[in-house]
């Protein structure tokens, strides 16, 4: 394979609000970070230990637009893009450079409005009622002529 590949995906929590930049020509860019975490035991000590990876998305026009008016800081969020590293320079003159995700797709897995729901009103273990199971009928098996 002669290939290149660059393709991130990421579920995370939102850190903080979609922060949005408008240009001149209409066009827009949403920025905010999301949060992943890994957790393990150490071996040595016993104790779970969490690791938290902070990734700044980087999202254009339409799909901006909508993360700023769907999500908040707190939500999860699925995100697909690539890696850009920017280089830029600080107020001294120092070239500094900045690791982002390009983003390409998303999907919302969570609301903060869904979360905090269902954290105050619903048990984990609560069945759903009637009204939400499925309302298909079972197949009768009296007038199956299948021979199996």
């Amino acid at each position: 394979m002669s290939g290149t590949l660059n393709k991130v995906m990421l579920i995370g929590n939102l850190g903080d609000e979609v922060k949005m930049h408008y240009f001149e020509g209409g066009g827009c860019v949403g920025r905010f970070p999301i949060a992943t975490s890994e957790t393990y035991t150490s071996k040595q000590t016993n104790e779970r230990i969490t690791n938290t990876e902070w990734h700044n998305i980087i999202v254009r026009n339409k799909g901006a637009e909508i993360c700023e008016k769907y999500l908040s800081k707190g939500d999860k969020v699925y995100v697909e893009g690539r890696i850009k590293t920017r280089k830029w320079q600080d107020d001294k003159g120092n070239d500094r450079y900045s690791t982002e995700i390009q983003c390409t797709d998303f999907t919302f897995l969570s609301t903060k409005k869904e979360s905090a729901n269902n954290a105050s009103n619903t048990p984990a273990t609560e069945k759903p009622t009637e009204s939400q199971q499925p309302t298909s009928q079972p197949i009768e098996d009296e007038k199956d002529d299948l021979p199996f």
